[in-house]
């Protein structure tokens, strides 16, 4: 018998409506809105029956909302919150309130906006941020605006911060107005109610439909002004290639409070915005809607500097706008900040917009830079639709500031998981769709970073980044290293994907196990492409963004034992691993004055899972050792001072000790991951 209780029919209808709602980003952003139900159930305690609402936690996301997203609160409860308010100065303090009202465990933690769904006396609420919605929200006429569209049955609310008084504003015009569907937010979004779930989803989508509709009939054809001279977008592959250019520089800017990962967006909606002569007007203005400033910054830096400006000038153009936009976010801090406000986070952009280029977005992790690319979009849109109609009128920059710097904002991050080891880094892991390189991703994936699983197999690159996550977490690019070209292909592709990149584990290699007398040019050419030549190149071109963020960065050589050891008819890879062992020593003194420390793994004998081993060396090396091809890997372990087998997972251990927390003041270092062996020892 089941011990799971049955889900409330009330809850299965509002998770769907939630992530029919949450799936179309025409009505709302990412984890942005929430949705509620009332219903009745059983109280386990008194066996009685009990009103509950059902509301989206703090947090979620409504598209892919489960009923573990909900908080469950009584709302009798809720409702005696109402005689004990002790006004909108200490509004704050009903939040922790809602803590008393939950019911039983309470589920997810109640969101600022609880008192807006419990207050209301509607059976079912949605609270959205729909573009076109909130185009109407920050229109400068707004209110007039909302009656025209819609008559009595919107009716307008003029910008209020989220909280406990919203709702009872909310709940008054209810009440006051039982021909009204629902209410514009100025400045913030919509809410909409109904009897039933169903009439209730119809009521949002026709609130946010009938707002497009009316800026789709009356809006000016031109509402970003004029299209600016030099401004338009490059073609396809010259924006992408300028954009790989410029992206270490700018990650760099963004990241000099704190690391960030970012994202590249050359949507039509960026272009066309940057392309028109009041993208600088409005960019400055900054975002209105809550949900976008939090994510986007108050506001974005823009390069002033045509679509054709070569990288070096938009390069030095950046690097002073980062100075002034420092500076100018500083005076926003000092204008509004009182006595008790947090300290200032940080004065570094999270959107940088590139004329004819797109823009770039930054964030925590891969997901947070993306979604923070998305709400700018989201904010554009915003614009174009208010432009079209009046004039893009956001919240004030003091309302702005009290929801950025809010206590409860502040707790809400305070609570926030301590980041990951390698949290914010970007690694390219050479050869890493199977063996070392494929165990040493999945390590640093594991351990917080972004990674690329580069290798001269795409399919099984794409196929060994899926297995590690979703493309926030992990891609795969086809490369070969031994060609320059695909070598700064990869580069390029990973500061697209991530924003830059910080680890490269030098990893790709293959082997053939061949005397002196029966090694041929081509062999040793080919050993030493891939190995030496393809090592030297992937560093080069790393190292150049590396030091074009600013950031430091770590190079890791996956070399071998036989880079001191020499063993029988292993010429050609003895003397590349060599080569390979001699370049971290070098790189390390060159490239430590940029912050970048270079060392190495000497493993031996890793068979499991080796590309190398599987393709005929190993075949070749049980044949010259006497032993048979599936023995090997005992074999090897037994020759050990340790007598054990040497695994991926190994390898991949010393690669994170080298470029983890605590070997932040070691280069020049090879680690040897032998299971020892006496004739490898370092001297």
């Amino acid at each position: 018998m089941s011990t799971t209780p049955a889900t409330h029919p009330v809850v299965a209808e509002l998770v769907a409506r939630s992530n029919r709602l949450g799936a179309d980003p025409k009505n709302t952003n990412y984890a942005g809105g929430n949705t509620s139900a009332k219903g009745v159930e059983t109280d386990p305690v008194t066996g009685t029956d009990v009103e509950l609402l059902w509301v989206k936690g703090s947090g979620g996301d409504l598209g892919t909302l489960t009923e573990k997203g909900l908080a469950a609160l009584r709302l009798d409860r809720m409702r005696a919150l109402v005689d004990v308010y002790p006004g909108i100065e200490r509004e704050d303090e009903m939040v922790a309130a809602f803590d008393y009202c939950l019911h039983g465990k309470g589920g997810a933690a109640p969101s600022i906006d609880t008192a807006m769904h419990g207050l209301v006396e509607a059976p079912h609420v949605d609270h959205l941020h729909p573009d076109s919605g909130i185009a109407i929200a920050t229109a400068a006429d707004g209110e007039a605006l909302t009656k025209e569209i819609y008559g009595d049955r919107v009716v307008w609310v003029p910008w209020r911060r989220p909280g406990f008084q919203l709702g009872l504003d909310i709940a008054a015009i209810k009440e006051q107005s039982p021909q009204a569907v629902g209410c514009i937010l100025g400045g913030h979004g919509i809410t909409a109610w109904g009897e039933t779930s169903e009439e209730c989803e119809r009521n949002s989508l026709w609130i946010i439909d009938t707002a497009a509709a009316y800026i789709a009939e009356h809006g000016r054809a031109e509402p970003f002004g004029p299209a600016l001279e030099g401004y338009a977008a490059l073609p396809e592959t010259d924006r992408r290639a300028k954009a790989a250019a410029l992206a270490p520089t700018i990650r760099g800017i963004a990241s000099a409070d704190r690391p960030m990962v970012g994202h590249f967006t050359d949507s039509d909606v960026v272009l066309d915005f940057l392309a028109h002569a009041e993208h600088p007007r409005l960019a400055a203005l900054g975002t209105s809607c809550p949900d976008h400033f939090l994510r986007t910054t108050v506001k974005p830096l823009v390069l002033d500097l045509p679509a054709d400006a070569s990288v070096e000038d938009s390069i030095a153009r950046l690097q002073e706008l980062a100075v002034d936009y420092r500076e100018d976010y500083q005076a926003y801090y000092d204008r509004n900040a009182v006595s008790d406000s947090p300290a200032i986070r940080g004065k570094d952009p999270l959107i940088v917009l590139v004329p004819g280029v797109g823009m770039f977005s930054f964030g925590k992790d891969k997901q947070t830079a993306r979604v923070a690319g998305e709400f700018y979009v989201n904010a554009i849109n915003v614009m174009r639709g208010a432009e079209s109609l009046s004039t893009y009128a956001p919240i004030d920059e003091s309302e702005k500031f009290r929801i950025e710097y809010w206590a409860l904002e502040e707790a809400k991050l305070q609570r926030m998981p301590t980041p990951k080891p390698l949290a914010t880094r970007v690694a390219i892991v050479t050869g890493a769709a199977s063996g070392i390189g494929k165990a040493t991703a999945q390590r640093l994936a594991a351990e917080g970073a972004c990674v690329v699983i580069a290798d001269l197999d795409g399919e099984k690159a794409a196929a060994a980044a899926a297995e590690i996550g979703s493309t926030d977490v992990a891609v795969g690019i086809a490369a070969d290293v031994s060609d320059a070209a695909a070598v700064r292909a990869l580069v390029e592709e990973t500061v697209l994907a991530f924003g830059g990149v910080d680890l490269v584990v030098n990893n790709a290699g293959l082997s053939l196990s061949r005397s002196l007398l029966e090694t041929t040019e081509a062999d040793w050419d080919r050993q030493h492409d891939v190995m030496a030549k393809g090592s030297f190149l992937v560093a080069q071109a790393a190292a150049k963004a590396m030091i074009e963020q600013q950031m430091g960065g770590d190079i890791v050589y996956i070399s071998s034992k036989n880079s001191i050891f020499a063993g029988p008819n292993n010429v050609a890879y003895g003397a590349a691993k060599a080569d390979q062992a001699h370049q971290v020593r070098l790189l390390a003194a060159e490239l430590g004055e940029h912050g970048i420390k270079v060392n190495g793994v000497n493993p031996d004998g890793v068979v499991q899972g080796s590309g190398i081993f599987a393709g005929g060396w190993g075949a070749n090396r049980a044949e010259v050792y006497g032993v048979e091809e599936e023995d090997l890997g005992k074999f090897y372990a037994q020759r050990t001072i340790l007598k054990r087998e040497v695994l991926p997972e190994n390898i991949a251990n010393a690669v994170f000790v080298l470029c983890g927390p605590d070997m932040t003041h070691t280069t020049g270092l090879h680690v040897p991951v032998d299971a020892g062996v006496a004739a490898a020892f370092l001297r």
